[in-house]
């Protein structure tokens, strides 16, 4: 038992190098955004669509590969749309992620050809407990499996001789936020033989969630056998995509048995050749969602990386940018896509491409090893780091006194900013709507016993109040100062240039360095100790 449990461990040790080496082997980052659905189902549509993200500053762009617009008739397959998608990207010098929108698009079945929606005693039909047919195909049916296989099988043989050497499309997702809808799992006959076969109820019980764990194993091995073969066909990182559990919903109510979070060991278990489980972020809690996916393992466990951070889609809108330079730098993101972005009003897509040119100019640097992430809002406003011996507050830029904004009772948009620690007292700011001060940590401590405004002045007078003892505030450490604070760019070799030195009003006298909300920045701040 102990030989076989060893076995089992080697193997996921070696399935998970393996997936690092082909992740090693993406160019990165990904500065990506996903299209809407029927933003390419026509070759007007993509000629259109791919030259308007290049001038957006994506560097990737995830396209829908629609099953039932490449196979309309059973056999037959038509590419026009992936060739095209892969012409223009390669002229604009584009990547594509390719979304195989097969047996499954949020839960439904609706990208299935209309050969197989309609012969459902071949390809039957997902049930409620109550045995309600649902515009789910069942994934214990063979025929559905087999069906999904030979089509995936097709395109992705036709990519590797249109782009046999990966210079276009770089990864694929096999299906779109798979989940069971209305109900927990499956019901229907074939899922009630393999439920008992597996003995299910015995082994976790008869409840929603142990329901859910049945379904995430079984579409993980579902998925499992389109890997296993796009493996052997074109070896390329590929992931799976989940819809959130949010908003206090059950398993049914929201997609159940996707490749959530909580059921990522079952999702490992089934579907070992699936590189990233990835989330789409709509709901709040941004920061929530992505640390459940940047899944480092223990050091005891190899080292490596259990499940890396790719978010493939997150709302569109005025925080996009933001979000993306804290996904990168907190947790070292494989990449960011926000959804619709040809849909994006101008806001929006402002936002997008200036936080994508700052992250450009950062990783020309070659040097992203130590970074921080920050991202703030009207609650969450203020995180503080020590870095060695380099206590660093971070907050909203909203938090300082003289922005009408902070105080009219407009919603805050959110701020963030990317933090690179270049060397001892030398740091890098990238971001918008954030403020930075820098102290050593006895300064700080001191700070928390005696509250400054902002101005640097007390908070409130001690007039005819009794003068506190000296001793008491006697200060026996050190400080530290801003030496330079200056915005510079980052060119393609790495070499900082100079725009602007920082420093007076810009600084606050000193006191700390800014970006204002709506104000796109890299700062060089170098420190000094006195």
């Amino acid at each position: 038992m102990k030989k076989n449990i060893s076995l089992l461990i080697a193997m996921a040790l070696a399935l998970t190098v393996a997936a690092q080496d082909r992740l090693s082997s993406l160019p990165w980052p990904i500065l990506g955004g996903e299209l809407s659905n029927s933003a390419a189902t026509s070759v007007a549509d993509i000629d259109e669509v791919l030259p308007r993200m290049r001038a957006l500053g994506l560097n990737t762009v995830l396209v829908p590969a629609y099953w039932e617009l490449m196979e309309p008739v059973e056999g037959r397959f038509d590419f026009t749309l992936i060739d095209r998608t892969i012409d223009v990207a390669r002229r604009e010098q584009l990547r594509v992620v390719f979304l195989w929108f097969g047996v499954w698009k949020n839960s439904m079945s609706c990208y299935a050809p209309g050969w197989m929606k309609q012969d459902t005693q071949r390809f039957p039909r997902a049930m409620t407990a109550e045995g309600k047919q649902l515009e789910i195909m069942s994934c214990f049916s063979d025929n559905v499996l087999q069906a999904d296989l030979a089509a995936f099988s097709a395109l992705m043989r036709h990519i590797k001789e249109r782009d046999p050497q990966r210079e276009v499309v770089i990864m694929m997702q096999i299906e779109n936020e798979i989940g069971m809808l209305e109900s927990a799992r499956d019901h229907s006959p074939l899922a009630e033989a393999a439920y008992r076969r597996e003995r299910w109820a015995e082994r976790y019980g008869t409840d929603d969630y142990a329901d859910e764990k049945f379904m995430a194993l079984s579409y993980a091995r579902y998925v499992e056998h389109l890997a296993q073969t796009a493996r052997r066909i074109h070896d390329m990182p590929l992931y799976v995509n989940a819809a959130m559990n949010s908003r206090g919903r059950r398993p049914g109510e929201y997609p159940s048995a996707g490749p959530l979070a909580h059921l990522i060991d079952f999702w490992h278990e089934g579907a070992p050749s699936i590189d990233i489980l990835a989330p789409d972020i709509y709901d709040t809690g941004f920061k929530s969602w992505a640390a459940q996916y940047a899944m480092p393992l223990r050091p005891q466990d190899g080292g490596t990386v259990k499940n890396r951070l790719f978010i493939p889609e997150s709302r569109c809108c005025e925080n996009s940018g933001v979000r993306a330079l804290y996904a990168f730098g907190e947790h070292q993101a494989l990449g960011f896509s926000p959804f619709a972005i040809d849909q994006a009003d101008t806001q929006q897509a402002a936002s997008v491409t200036n936080a994508y040119a700052l992250i450009r100019q950062l990783y020309n640097l070659h040097s992203t090893l130590n970074t921080w992430g920050f991202l703030f809002d009207q609650e969450d406003r203020e995180r503080v780091i020590v870095d060695d011996s380099v206590a660093i507050t971070c907050r909203h830029y909203f938090t300082l006194p003289w922005d009408p904004r902070a105080t009219d009772g407009s919603t805050w948009p959110e701020g963030g900013a990317m933090l690179i620690r270049l060397g001892k007292y030398d740091y890098l700011l990238a971001g918008n709507g954030i403020v930075v001060d820098f102290k050593t940590p006895y300064e700080k401590q001191r700070e928390q016993q005696r509250q400054l405004g902002e101005d640097g002045f007390a908070e409130a007078g001690t007039a005819g109040s009794q003068p506190q003892s000296q001793g008491s505030l006697r200060f026996n450490g050190k400080r530290i100062g801003l030496l330079s604070v200056d915005e510079v760019t980052v060119a393609n070799d790495g070499t900082m240039q100079h725009l602007r030195r920082h420093n007076g009003d810009q600084t606050h006298q000193g006191r700390h360095a800014r970006i204002a909300v709506g104000e796109w920045k890299l700062l060089h701040i170098r420190l000094y100790e006195y």
